[in-house]
């Protein structure tokens, strides 16, 4: 009898695509991503109130601009960075402008985002090819 792992179910989100447990280039963790978000969102809110009256639809926009924005830029939302992640394409190379307008858009759409896999790619990560490391 030979000691072979189960491969069918990880011991950590990543394991199966190689990558680390913890520490960086290991999947960002939902604690991590749920406190980025609330950040994002406030600062959307923050915005919203200065320039709109806090309009809902406003609000909604200038997340979706401001997600597609900085993650374009700097491959992570404001969130993101603050908190120590960034996102980076399943493929390799550059994220490009197409990769964060679907993810921005579909996290818009909340469901999407609350998803996901075994490696904790939600749909939104899934459908633009991404998945959101540490740094």
């Amino acid at each position: 009898m030979t000691d072979t792992p189960d491969v069918s179910s990880p011991d950590w989100p990543g394991q199966r695509l190689g990558l680390p447990e913890s520490g960086s280039r290991s999947v960002a963790r939902l604690g991590r991503r749920i406190a980025a978000i609330v950040i994002d969102w406030g600062v959307a809110v923050a915005i919203s109130a200065a320039f709109f009256s806090y309009d809902s639809i406003a609000t909604l926009l200038i997340f979706v601009a401001l997600q597609v924005l900085f993650t374009i830029v700097i491959n992570a939302s404001l969130g993101h960075a603050l908190l120590g992640m960034r996102v980076v394409p399943m493929a390799g190379g550059l994220l490009g402008v197409w990769r964060p307008v679907v993810r921005a858009l579909l996290i818009a759409l909340v469901i999407p985002a609350l998803l996901f896999d075994e490696n904790q790619r939600g749909l939104h990560d899934r459908a633009a090819g991404t998945i959101l490391l540490r740094r």
